[in-house]
């Protein structure tokens, strides 16, 4: 336990923020490409040991699931770059979903969560796919009844928050303690950003600057965790309205969240339907300036990139694959 707190100090920064803001105790002229040293979080769900251990237990847990067979980690394997490696997700009864598996890498810092945008946070987001009758099937208004059932569990529930019930929203909070502690570990590239100038080979510090140039990718993967946060049409053949179903401007029919680019070579396939199974077929896709071209965003055109800058750019593109966060699975309460 006294392992776990100082972990959480380390990551948390001993200080949470208020309610869906990010905190960046940086200096002004601190490098933008290197992470906070604080992970964000809800005043109201300050991050403590035993909830980010409740969190834990919860994500690998398959009877929050209608079936008792779908945890959280069935698609956000920690294994597959805390995504499932499918083209699109697998919900309730084995059947496909319409879109792929984001990574929950490093969503604390998501001021939005889904690919659509329609979750503000990670609470709101915990419970979404659990009352999903598509993805996870549950009932959200038994699921609490159930768990309360299970001695272990109100045990730590009392532990991780004295005083409330266990309910939908304790449930959901202690998911979202648990994954505001799934950040991108330490990645070549930060190490020569803080001056290891052998980090790195040369192919790739070219990519970086094509990057940031040439290739136009810093114009929404940009600052430390590679996205702009925002939603763009970049030219997929899909009938999809992404952000436009929860926001009905015609600017974003068919936008999609831009991903974080941390660990990126963990995460195939690639785009909100998986279409992509390898980083060059990305980067092929932004160098012909996308291909269906109603309602693409301007940022989107062809590029022109040579044989060798797209092989500069794929080494860069290696280079943000953090250090593994060591996950120890839980044992569950019976």
């Amino acid at each position: 336990m006294k392992h776990l707190r100082l972990c959480m100090a380390v990551v948390f920064g001993l200080c949470a923020g208020r309610a869906g803001a990010a905190v960046d105790a940086r200096p002004a002229d601190a490098d933008p490409w290197l992470r906070p040293a604080q992970v964000p979080a809800p005043e109201s769900n300050a991050p403590t040991a035993e909830r980010v251990e409740l969190g834990k237990a919860l994500f690998f847990d398959p009877r929050l699931s209608g079936s008792n067979w779908i945890s959280c980690a069935s698609c956000h394997n920690p294994a597959l770059g805390w995504s499932d490696g499918l083209p699109t997700g697998m919900g309730h009864g084995m059947k496909p979903l319409g879109r792929g598996t984001p990574t929950i890498l490093n969503t604390a810092y998501n001021p939005l969560q889904m690919w659509d945008g329609r979750f503000k946070d990670l609470e709101q987001q915990a419970l979404g796919p659990m009352g999903s009758g598509a993805e996870m099937n549950q009932d959200l208004g038994s699921v609490a009844t159930e768990f309360a059932a299970i001695a272990g569990y109100r045990a730590r529930f009392d532990a991780a928050y004295p005083g409330e019930s266990i309910s939908t929203t304790t449930i959901a909070k202690a998911i979202a303690s648990f994954e505001r502690t799934v950040v991108s570990g330490e990645a070549p590239f930060d190490r020569w950003r803080r001056g290891d100038a052998a980090a790195i080979g040369a192919s790739a510090q070219r990519g970086f600057e094509l990057f940031k140039g040439k290739a136009e990718c810093g114009l929404c993967h940009m600052g430390w965790n590679f996205t702009d946060n925002g939603f763009h049409n970049i030219g997929l053949n899909s009938e999809d309205p992404g952000r436009y179903a929860q926001k009905p401007l015609k600017s974003m029919k068919g936008a999609f969240k831009t991903p974080t680019l941390r660990d990126v070579a963990l995460t195939a396939p690639y785009m909100h339907n998986g279409m992509y199974a390898s980083l060059e077929e990305v980067i092929e896709h932004y160098d012909r300036g996308g291909d269906l071209k109603d309602n693409l965003s301007p940022s989107i055109r062809p590029l022109g990139l040579t044989v060798v800058e797209k092989r500069d750019l794929l080494e860069f593109l290696k280079t943000l694959t953090g250090a593994p966060m060591l996950v120890v699975l839980p044992q569950l309460p019976q």
